[in-house]
């Protein structure tokens, strides 16, 4: 709506707006909306408005007159944006009564009514439009004769046992599109691996469904957990929604998941049970209380009878127990729609936080097919198994946060009487010395909180601002480095001198020892900033299209129309004359100009003989113009999707040059957050599990070299490689990167995590283990020549600068990595050398020095 008004507003239109909501929540919820103090402001980012917002205009204050007077405070016209509730306005008229805003005011001689209806620029905009048809109210609304109506609405269809479709429809941008753009979580239906639900009578499928509910449930929780910490996101906390047949089914299906039977009374106090005891609806103080879930955290599990209505903004709903209901019931807007809204605003490549999953033990097979033919809400359903042998475990998880080597040894020190109990029952390993190296420095002993209090600071000092200073990780143990640690360490301890006080000799002794272990402990990933010195330029190449295979038909009638999603009854043709180009070539011409690479100043001659070449193939086929033309502009967006995939095999690059900033001579090795299924994923890094498809649970312990206590790996072949990287004497160090450890970006924008790092004593490694058949996969290459190239920059623009050790990146795959393979061999076979070309155009802006 915000972009409507602006629209309007900003070609002359119209200044004066009048939103109808169908209820208090979704009346209160535009309000919200549209104030310019609300996070939501719709209006975030418009210059038109940002020096004179909008007048708001609402039914508590409009016999004020602002929207008469119709300026601010400093005699300024404002836009008139009026908002109010259809259903306080149907309350009113019931009885044949007029409502207030038809009722006569004092100050302008007439009814608020009438003064809106005599404006010659006013448009009325409806949210959930399939709320008004036929209601008293509206028909009293009408009356306000608009220049435009604009409904709004995900239902285009009446209430009611028999729904009429509208038809007026004019764009439709449906749940499936949605789904298939990313801007939505993607549905799928989840159910007990290998479970008959014919083998359950109804009540123990009930139970059944609901303990496999919530085992996703609290799966989900930890996943959102874990990506939040590792991603420095807020930390979203969801909850299930239980759908019931009616209240009395409600109230029961309460009682048991508040009860001792249901998991020892764990989510007794941590249920909501909504709904009205009347009709089955929610009411607008019902639905207010579901709102406010997003922010509580203390709910976990909502019951609900029959489908949601509107009015429901939240983004952490993620599992949808529907009881007792048809398959049609569970694939509609209502069910699914209302569940759908993405936690963080896009997609994050993580499956449980991208996803809303439904449990439906009793229908799943029927929801599969029906997803197949159903084409109003989903075309397809992903696949979710609960249960041993599923994808998701019936162990309560938890996240288990790992800090790296030197962070746990400072930890591991506090007092036991002192130290606070961990949140996670995980044991994390003592801290153990390497094998195979040079003799690590003695460990230190820290015997009180202040000590390990003064531990903790150095290294936060020694991430955050020590790094910035000096050139490389080992200047750290310098004596001027350490002096300037101690000082910094003193002027925070200051002001409470009286109550926390470490003498200076200990607090030396604390940081000569820290920095020794950090220096012995930690790989120094140097931090980069790469910026381009001049204007990126790029372009594309005119080539020939491969259009043998081209044999797209004319669009009947009845064909277009089903493509625009109206009905079979309405006579609409392709051929509308105000979407007629008489250019040809325009109708994929525009389609390719959506694509947000091409620049039509810039690239119009390659993209008028592409779309030419298209043109041409087609009147080699159709003799009458109007065929051509249906083909040409019922196909245009497939076209232009085909034509820009070729386009993107024929761009060139300007050649940019960059600038290599070193920002840091070393990162903080960040704590990881990982999910722990329980005891039984628990294994020693040299013992495969028993199932190697489910090595992805395991939480792997007993390294002596590793940076972390703890690792996870995404495939065995992972796993035996830190198997040889631990036994040879040629390692010193290695770590498994957490996200936003490198700052590596393929030629596509897309992030790449690497799988290894490893110091050996002469050099370091960065090495990435794929199956021998995905070797020369493209996107593999592409990430391949982007770390690469990292390698090479950070070898010459910092380790050379610096005596640090040289950088080399590995491809590896799996078929090598075995238990007589030397990381010495792997590096002589594969390791991948930079486009030489590109190592030309890089040049250094700074050097670090203490």
């Amino acid at each position: 709506m915000g972009a409507f008004i602006s629209y309007l507003h900003m070609i002359g239109k119209s200044r004066n707006f009048f939103i109808l909501a169908p209820n208090l929540t979704i009346y209160e919820k535009l309000l919200f909306d549209f104030d310019p103090r609300s996070p939501k402001y719709v209006f975030k980012g418009i210059d038109a408005f940002a020096h004179n917002p909008p007048l708001i205009v609402n039914a508590e204050n409009y016999e004020e007159g602002r929207g008469v007077r119709g300026g601010d405070l400093f005699g300024r016209e404002s836009v008139i944006i009026n908002i109010f509730n259809i259903s306080k306005i149907n309350s009113e008229v019931r009885g044949g009564a007029a409502p207030r805003i038809k009722r006569l005011q004092e100050y302008i001689g007439d009814s608020y009514f009438s003064y809106l209806s005599e404006l010659d620029d006013l448009v009325l905009l409806m949210d959930e439009a399939h709320r008004y048809r036929g209601s008293a109210g509206f028909k009293a609304i009408a009356e306000l004769q608009p220049i435009m109506g604009l409904e709004v609405t995900a239902t285009p269809k009446t209430t009611g046992s028999k729904p009429v479709p509208f038809k007026n429809v004019v764009y439709r941008y449906d749940l499936p599109d949605a789904m298939e753009d990313g801007y939505v979580k993607e549905p799928a239906i989840g159910t007990r691996a290998n479970f008959n639900p014919k083998s359950v009578d109804a009540d123990a499928l009930e139970r059944i469904m609901l303990e496999d509910g919530i085992n996703y449930h609290e799966h989900v929780k930890v996943a959102l957990e874990t990506f939040a910490k590792n991603y420095d996101k807020p930390i979203v906390r969801p909850f299930m929604l239980v759908v019931t047949k009616d209240t009395t089914h409600a109230s029961e299906v309460r009682q048991f998941v508040e009860s001792d039977g249901f998991f020892g009374g764990r989510y007794k106090g941590r249920v909501i049970e909504i709904h009205s005891k009347t009709s089955g609806e929610e009411s607008d103080e019902n639905a207010q209380r579901l709102l406010n879930i997003e922010k509580s955290g203390d709910t976990d599990i909502v019951i609900h009878v029959n489908k949601l209505k509107e009015g429901w903004d939240v983004t952490n709903l993620f599992t949808i127990v529907p009881l007792r209901a048809s398959a049609s019931d569970i694939l509609t807007e209502q069910t699914l729609g209302r569940g759908l809204r993405l936690p963080y605003g896009k997609r994050t490549g993580v499956a449980e936080v991208d996803q809303l999953t439904v449990i439906a033990h009793d229908r799943f097979n029927e929801l599969i097919e029906l997803a197949k033919t159903e084409n109003g809400v989903t075309k397809k359903l992903k696949q979710v198994f609960i249960g041993e042998d599923g994808d998701v475990t019936s162990t309560k998880p938890e996240a288990v946060t790992t800090p790296n080597v030197v962070q746990h040894l400072v930890q591991s020190m506090l007092p036991k009487a002192e130290g606070s109990e961990k949140s996670t029952s995980y044991k994390i390993p003592a801290p153990s010395s390497p094998v195979g190296v040079a003799e690590a420095p003695a460990p230190f002993i820290l015997q009180t909180a202040q000590e390990v209090e003064v531990a903790e600071k150095t290294l936060q000092i020694v991430v955050q601002q020590t790094a910035k200073q000096v050139g490389s990780l080992a200047d750290i143990n310098k004596p001027e480095v350490q002096a300037a640690i101690v000082q910094a360490i003193q002027a925070e301890q200051k002001p409470q001198a009286e109550i926390f006080s470490v003498a200076t000799l200990k607090i030396e002794a604390i940081v000569k020892s820290i920095c020794s272990q950090f220096v012995e402990r930690i790989i120094a990933i140097p931090a980069l900033t790469i910026t381009p010195t001049q204007d990126v330029s790029f372009g594309f190449k005119p080539f020939a299209l491969d259009l043998k295979h081209w044999n797209h038909q004319p669009l009947s009638n009845e064909l277009l129309i089903q493509i625009l999603r109206t009905e079979k009854t309405q006579s609409i043709t392709g051929d509308a004359h105000d979407e007629q180009q008489e250019c040809l070539e325009n109708y994929i011409v525009a389609k390719l100009m959506d694509f947000p690479e091409i620049d039509y100043d810039s690239h119009a001659e390659v993209l008028y003989q592409l779309a030419g070449q298209v043109v041409a193939h087609y009147q080699g086929k159709y003799d009458k113009l109007e065929e051509l033309r249906s083909v040409l502009q019922g196909h245009s967006r497939q076209m232009a999707d085909a034509i820009f995939a070729d386009m993107k095999k024929n761009m060139w690059r300007g050649k940019t040059n960059y600038r290599v900033t070193v920002s840091a001579a070393f990162q903080d090795l960040r704590p990881q957050t990982f999910e722990n299924a329980g005891s039984q994923y628990s294994l020693d890094f040299r013992q495969a599990p028993p199932k190697l498809n489910e090595i992805k649970r395991y939480i792997f312990s007993g390294f002596s070299k590793s940076c972390y206590p703890l690792a996870k790996f995404d495939s065995d072949t992972e796993r035996k490689l830190s198997e040889i990287l631990e036994k040879e004497n040629g390692v010193k160090l290695w770590m498994k990167p957490g996200p936003n450890q490198f700052k590596l970006y393929d030629s596509d924008g897309l992030p790449y995590q690497p799988d290894f790092v490893v110091e050996m004593l002469d050099r370091i490694l960065i090495i990435e283990t794929k199956r021998a058949d995905e070797i020369s996969d493209t996107v593999v290459l592409r990430k391949a020549e982007t770390a690469a190239l990292w390698a090479h920059i950070a070898t010459e623009f910092h380790a050379k600068k610096t005596g640090g050790k040289p950088w080399s990146y590995l491809l590896v795959p799996h078929t090598d990595v075995v238990g007589n393979s030397t990381l010495a061999g792997l590096a002589a076979k594969y390791t991948r050398q930079a486009d030489t070309e590109l190592l030309t155009r890089y040049e250094l802006s700074n050097e670090l020095g203490f």
